[in-house]
This record gives structure tokens, sequence and C-alpha cells, in this order.
């Protein structure tokens, strides 16, 4: 079991399109992704405000990295807190690609369907 800065019970479970956070049983986050071509691409990570400081984002954000690693999978850190996370915890580097103008256009196009 993971929990919080306030040692509250923290779950994170995968779903189709995202990840989320519960804090007791409370939802309290998400981190979106779509994939393409064996990437993760991470879009947005938010924690409500009610839970915000008590290191959320950080244990959702390591914990669908973990996952996407397990899938084998590469992440693609579009959101910005997925792109501080790995910036700053380089046990994930094998598995961050960059983002390239291609995906770039690819997100675009996928934003205007």
């Amino acid at each position: 079991m993971t929990t919080d800065k306030t040692g509250a019970a923290t779950t994170v479970t995968q779903h189709a399109r995202m990840f989320t956070i519960t804090v007791d049983g409370v939802p309290a986050g998400l981190t979106s992704f779509v994939e393409r071509d064996g990437q993760r691409i991470f879009l947005h990570t938010e924690v409500k405000p009610q839970f915000e400081g008590r290191g959320l984002a950080g244990i959702l954000v390591e914990t669908a990295l973990a996952a996407t690693r397990a899938d084998g999978m590469h992440v693609v850190a579009v959101c910005p807190m997925v792109a501080a996370y790995v910036a700053k915890h380089h046990d994930f580097d094998d598995i961050v690609d960059p983002i390239t103008p291609q995906l770039d256009e690819w997100l675009m196009a996928q934003r205007h369907r």
C-alpha cells in the first residue's frame, strides 16, 4: 500500500486512457494519455485542489510510468507534470522518447477530430 504525505492510503488504477488516484477511496486526481506506435503519450495530469500538497501527483505519475514500462511501451511527456517528473527521476530515461514534429502534427490532428 502506498500512502501520501499525510499517511492516507492511495490507490492508482489504470483505465483505457488514464490512470486515476484515490485517497482512502475518494477520487483525487488523474493523468490522461493516448497510445500510438508503442508510445504512451501523457497529455494532462491534475489533482483536485483539496488534495494538493500531499505528493499525489508524484505517486500517480511514478505508478503510471512503471505501468507503462511493464506494458512494454515508451513514454512521451507532453504533460508538464510528467515532463518535470522524468527530468528529475532518471530511472525512466530508458523509456522516455522526445516530442517530435511528427508527433506534434498527429496530436494536432487528433484535437481537430
